[in-house]
């Protein structure tokens, strides 16, 4: 009975110890649609009410912020001196510094019909879901030109997130994850709640959906970190992030395995 007390009252310090509360203003937090941790202890977060984009430190202190006049997703800020956004009403892909200052604006406007979506694979090329022609298109926007394109008939408009990787297009709706082959095939479907957006760590797909941190391995999703009524979470290289009762937390992934 001792030993037994004795590993719970283990488990429950390192599980509080684990767990920093981030000093952040409630109201920012509350009026957050999305959230974003860089790896050098940036926060940023995106509101749909304004359109508005803002980095702050980790102390809660505005370092940069962007307004736009319509409606635009962030990808990532895992490059954070190269931020990309795209805006559907706008037809437009803008990237941003590291103060959030535009550096380069493409418009789809003229050399395709309607883009549903866009991923950003590197800073040369992205790969576009071109829902008035049914074709993902693997674009050069360094060079203005297309690499490929191919055919997909399904439809776009229920896709919350896509990305590419060795020749697999991962698609990604609020209650699944669909697995495909550049040449249409499906080659899986995984059930899952509430999907959000997905991120590509090196060679790691991992699902982030509004209270669990999951990574595709093989023939399963893996939840790699959950928190019970959680308005978002995200997460950067060392570190999970966690919007709950409108503050924010930090757990550290090396205390992962005790947060299980």
């Amino acid at each position: 009975m001792v030993k037994v007390c004795k590993i719970l009252s283990l488990f429950l310090f390192c599980t509080l110890s684990a767990q920093k509360k981030m000093a952040f203003d409630t109201l920012r937090l509350s009026a957050a649609k999305d959230l974003f941790a860089d790896d050098y202890g940036n926060i940023y977060l995106y509101k749909n009410q304004d359109f508005s984009f803002t980095k702050y430190d980790s102390l809660g202190l505005q370092k940069a912020k962007l307004m736009l006049t319509l409606p635009f997703r962030i990808q990532s800020v895992q490059n954070p001196l190269n931020i990309s956004s795209f805006s559907e009403n706008a037809q437009e892909l803008k990237f941003f510094d590291q103060n959030l200052n535009e550096i380069q604006t493409i418009n789809f406007r003229q050399e395709f019909g309607f883009i549903n979506k866009a991923y950003v694979e590197d800073l040369q090329q992205a790969w576009l879901l071109d829902e008035s022609t049914k074709r993902l298109v693997q674009f050069n926007f360094r060079d203005d030109r297309v690499v490929n394109s191919y055919s997909f008939n399904i439809d776009f408009d229920p896709i919350l997130d896509f990305l590419v990787f060795e020749k697999k297009i991962y698609f990604l709706f609020k209650d699944r994850l669909a697995v495909y082959t550049l040449k249409a095939e499906k080659i899986a479907d995984f059930p899952l709640q509430e999907g959000r957006k997905l991120r590509r760590q090196n060679d790691r797909i991992l699902i982030i959906s509004k209270t669990t941190v999951q990574e595709l391995n093989a023939d399963t999703l893996e939840t790699i970190f959950s928190k019970e009524n959680s308005q978002i979470v995200d997460k950067n290289s060392a570190a999970y992030f966690v919007i709950k009762e409108n503050k924010l937390y930090l757990y550290p992934i090396a205390k992962e395995s005790e947060l299980k």
